[in-house]
């Protein structure tokens, strides 16, 4: 069994009971280092720092016991974040009605990059919704499927006087 395919099963019963969706689990090497990162999920898609440390937590000492990968590696819990590329069935599903970006391998229509709102998809294609015209694009054409950020439209962060009172500064001592 692969090392994520262990940690799946072993964590994801955790996770799923602590109210998180277990989205993905990667095993890399980065920097020289192994990191070993889990994707959680809410149903709300409101994911806190808070809530990645609850899940470290929790999870930590079951690895610890279980001990399933071999070599010294880091613990990373994260979000799956609003620009997670569309890979799986339930990404798809979780985008379904809202607009996403396409990026192509080969101009389709003299273009490589068409944004429209996702209307249908299936195991081999998706279909985008284009200023009212349906554009099928191939699964295996598309290099990038992510979720359209419009970022002129986000709201501001509104930063006010105990902002920033729960971070640590830790200072250099010479």
């Amino acid at each position: 069994m692969k090392t994520i395919d262990a940690v799946d099963a072993l964590l994801r019963p955790v996770v799923t009971q602590m109210g998180y969706e277990l989205d993905e689990v990667e095993f890399i090497k980065e920097h020289g280092n192994w990191v070993l990162t889990l994707y959680i999920e809410k149903p709300d898609s409101t994911v806190t720092l808070d809530d990645c440390e609850a899940v470290s937590r929790a999870v930590d000492p079951i690895l610890d016991e279980a001990d399933p990968i071999e070599q010294a590696y880091y613990l990373s819990v994260s979000s799956i974040g609003i620009d997670r590329p569309l890979k799986k069935e339930r990404d798809y599903e979780r985008n379904l009605g809202n607009r996403i970006t396409a990026k192509l391998y080969a101009p389709q229509k003299g273009k490589k990059e068409f944004t429209g709102e996702l209307t249908a998809y299936d195991e081999a294609s998706f279909t985008l919704n284009i200023d009212g015209s349906e554009m099928k694009i191939l699964r295996k054409d598309a290099s990038s499927v992510k979720p359209y950020i419009d970022f002129n439209s986000l709201a501001t962060v509104d930063i006010n006087d105990n902002y920033f009172d729960n971070i640590e500064i830790e200072e250099e001592n010479e």
